[in-house]
């Protein structure tokens, strides 16, 4: 992907960074939206598509049932909606 493309793809779409607890996972990243409607509707929206799993970026996984294993890191990940116990912003200081 070119320097051109990515920008295009970075100013056309709302970013933001969710925190999302599944029974296993809590999953600390950024999702994305384009810039289509209000960005107030920004999560119902991604919970409401048709789509079966949610793409979250630069993001951090953590082990509900193996609180001792060590926190991941991952560029990208995709996580299935239908898993998702809780989404929620997490406003950056």
């Amino acid at each position: 992907m070119e320097n051109k493309e990515i920008l295009e793809l970075t100013t056309s779409a709302w970013r933001e960074k969710v925190y999302i607890e599944t029974p296993e996972h809590i999953i600390c990243g950024y999702v994305f939206m384009p810039k289509i409607g209000k960005k107030s509707r920004l999560l119902s929206d991604i919970l409401n598509t048709n789509k079966s799993f949610l793409a979250v970026k630069n993001c951090t996984l953590e082990y509900k049932l193996n609180p001792n294993k060590d926190v991941e890191e991952h560029d990208f990940m995709q996580v299935n909606i239908s898993s998702i116990l809780i989404m929620r912003p997490l406003y950056e200081d």
